[in-house]
């Protein structure tokens, strides 16, 4: 080879376009795994020995080999781009929180959604994140093939099965994708079945698909492929011989090897004698590729125990690191290649990554765990929205010291530990047995935060309750004419609850001009000739009443109050309002409103 042909093969090189990278997501049992398990076997069926190779969480599936599978619906001399990488982890959903350089990870996503269960709470979660992040996605609403009456055609184009089905079949399945439809709208984005979108950039396209039947699966393809080829052409112009950039899906022990990284590489490429800058839990880790390890070809990454070493790797894929002082690297986090570059530079940039992701923590809060530095994220976000304050927040399971952490809280509402998707070490365990620690946990960070605020709400009313307990409650009430059953010592007498709460042992008073006078102490309630403690708005009993005489200091007729103290009656006013009931309420406002006829400020 010439010089020239030798620059010419480099500039080329440097020019390339990568593999875009989807994110297929949804909720638990609507067929994730089924879909890219059928998208994963078909392309190795498809293709030649060894055309598709699958990396660490990662599915690649080459031009010729997506070409193969969609039939007529994709032709590879239209494209420029090397085919479709999905990211296949274990870690649920959390994959689309993760990060590179300030954005999702994914190019592009899929959201599965079983046509017969439509959006569930991971389906709403996922389109949220999705909305955050600025990700383009398209529905696969997925299990057509259960409809009734049904009749499958394996591996066809969907409009091509949908003309072959019943009139009966179409019709329920019109009636759910309308429902998906529907429900995205409800969401905030503008749907349809995607033949007929026009502009994938205002509107989202719905893809009928059976994973199980691969009806409809094509056309998925051929969505993502031209969705990417459209609109993303510049983005995936990398320099495939340059250090790699890239991000860490997950952070595992492997025998031989002690720690490693699983890492979807998009940009550059990686070597097995580079030296590399990881994020870790205090800060950039610098240390050198020992291996890059990927399973066999084809093989399934959550079985897979043999690896094969490779010398390099190039954008975008998935590829296992093993080098030394990983321990403490973060899932999320960036890994950066150093090369010919200052080494200063690249932990500046890794360290200006991760500041990005720096959750703002307060002097009082909760303590929150995630499993990436993605996921950490959007659980912060979500907690500022709802204006919950965060002591500390960190990747990783739960452990002693965030007990100990939860435990300094001054408000039991804040001594409260939120882990998504993590688990708890057994030794973190008894710590929180011992202590008045709570442990939230969900893997949907909406039902995370709306246990904790039930938790809030239900220990705020427990607090008000005793609050209330222990304050004079505001009541009105009247003596009935001809039910004066003895006069004094003390005075027993029918009475009227016009408005409040009668309760026993209060002061009465009643207002003469704008004076109010004690008349004496309620010392028993009878209702039906049995003792009660209260009495509400609305109901007749009998009241003995230490202090007074009837015919003297009160009447038949006579309108009585239950005396407040002032520094009560500014609690009920202007913290409990809410929580008393209206009469209760209105009691309390003409109670006040007496008193500030002669003095505006009483009570304020």
């Amino acid at each position: 080879m010439s010089d020239t042909d030798a620059d010419a093969a480099s500039t080329a090189e440097s020019n390339a376009l990568r593999t875009p990278i989807v994110a297929v997501l949804g909720h638990v049992d609507h067929g994730k795994t089924t879909l890219l398990d059928k998208i994963r076997g078909s392309a190795v069926s498809e293709g030649e020995a060894g055309a598709i190779t699958q990396h660490i969480g990662a599915t690649a599936v080459p031009l010729d080999t997506v070409s193969e599978m969609a039939g007529d619906l994709v032709d590879p001399t239209d494209f420029d781009l090397p085919g479709l990488l999905f990211i296949d982890t274990p870690g649920h959903h959390s994959f689309t929180t993760l990060r590179s350089r300030g954005g999702a990870l994914a190019d592009i996503a899929v959201v599965v959604v079983d046509v017969n269960d439509g959006f569930q709470p991971q389906t709403i979660e996922a389109l949220e994140i999705l909305q955050r992040t600025g990700t383009p996605f398209v529905v696969a609403a997925n299990k057509i093939d259960t409809t009734p009456g049904w009749n499958p055609n394996e591996g066809m184009p969907i409009q091509a099965t949908y003309e072959q089905q019943s009139g009966n079949a179409r019709s329920r399945l019109d009636e759910n994708l309308y429902e998906i439809i529907g429900d995205l709208s409800d969401e905030g984005f503008s749907a349809d079945l995607y033949w007929r979108v026009q502009n994938f950039t205002k509107n989202v396209g719905v893809v009928p698909i059976s994973a199980i039947t691969s009806e409809g699966i094509p056309d998925l393809l051929a969505v993502l492929m031209g969705l990417s080829q459209r609109y993303m052409k510049e983005q995936m112009a990398v320099d495939v011989t340059g250090p790699g950039a890239g991000t860490v899906l997950e952070v595992k022990d492997e025998r031989g090897f002690g720690a490693t990284v699983d890492v979807v590489l998009y940009d550059g490429s990686i070597r097995a004698d580079d030296q590399i800058v990881v994020g870790g839990i205090d800060g950039p880790i610098v240390t050198d590729v020992r291996a890059l390890l990927q399973p066999r070809p084809n093989a399934e990454i959550r079985v897979e125990k043999r690896f094969d070493k490779v010398e390099e790797v190039r954008a975008a894929a998935g590829i296992k690191v093993a080098a030394p002082e990983l321990d403490d690297a973060m899932a999320g986090a960036p890994i950066r290649v150093v090369r010919d570059r200052d080494l200063d530079d690249v932990i500046d940039e890794v360290e200006a990554e991760l500041a990005e992701i720096q959750v703002s923590t307060e002097e009082e809060g909760v303590v929150v765990k995630a499993d990436t530095l993605g996921s950490l994220e959007a659980m912060a976000n979500a907690l500022r929205e709802a204006e919950v304050p965060i002591l500390r927040a960190e990747v990783g399971d739960i452990a002693p010291r965030d007990v100990a952490v939860a435990s300094t809280a001054n408000e039991e509402k804040h001594r409260v530990i939120l882990g998504f998707n993590v688990d708890v070490l057994s030794n973190a365990e008894t710590e929180l047995d011992e202590s008045e620690v709570k442990l939230f946990d969900d893997d949907v960070i909406y039902q995370l935060i709306e246990d904790y605020e039930g938790f809030v709400e239900d220990l705020e009313r427990a607090q008000q309750e005793t609050v209330l307990d222990k304050i004079v409650r505001p009541c009105r009430f009247r003596i009935l004419e001809d039910h004066v059953f003895r006069q004094s010592d003390p005075a027993v007498v029918g009475v009227e609850v016009l408005s409040g709460t009668l309760k026993n042992n209060q002061n009465v008073v009643k207002w003469e001009g704008n004076e109010p006078t004690r008349v004496g102490q309620l010392s028993g309630i009878q209702e039906q000739g049995e003792d009660v403690s209260e009495a509400r708005s609305g109901t007749r009993v009998s009241v003995a009443i230490d202090g007074p005489t009837v015919g003297r200091q009160i009447d038949e007729g006579d309108e009585l109050w239950i005396e407040l103290p002032e520094k009560h009656a500014k609690i009920l006013e202007q913290e409990l309002s809410d929580d008393i009931p209206a009469d209760e309420l209105e009691a309390l406002t003409s109670y006040l409103d007496k008193h500030r006829k002669r003095d505006p400020f009483w009570g304020k």
